[in-house]
């Protein structure tokens, strides 16, 4: 099978609370804590047992592996039912370069 990503998917066990947007950009000031599966320049993979909707928009901090805090909006992408919950596929359309920068170093890291 052809992958088709823009960018390679790291695994990665990492943690990340969501923290809804509304159509003004509100944010509802309530955290879904989720388990991030994998990670990529472009989004993220995720589960969790709340159900999210398909074209939703959340504020996400992401610690990563050096326990820095990465911030990110996310647009919910895909949804699939599992067993436990909900596994999800998230892309960033708002991370600062920075940030980016961080996933591409622990990318090359992994690949050594």
């Amino acid at each position: 099978m052809e992958e088709k990503r823009r960018h390679k998917r790291l695994d990665l066990e990492v943690s990340v609370q969501l923290e809804k947007l509304t159509q003004d950009g509100v944010t509802t000031l309530r955290y879904i804590d989720v388990d991030v599966t994998d990670i990529s320049r472009s989004g993220l993979g995720f589960r969790s047992i709340k159900e999210l909707d398909i074209g939703t928009y959340y504020d996400t901090r992401i610690q990563i592996w050096t326990k820095e805090i990465v911030e990110a909006v996310i647009e919910i992408v895909r949804r699939e039912k599992t067993e436990n919950g909900y596994r999800y596929g998230g892309e960033f359309i708002g991370m600062s370069d920075t940030d980016a920068l961080k996933i591409d170093i622990y990318q090359i890291f992994n690949d050594l």
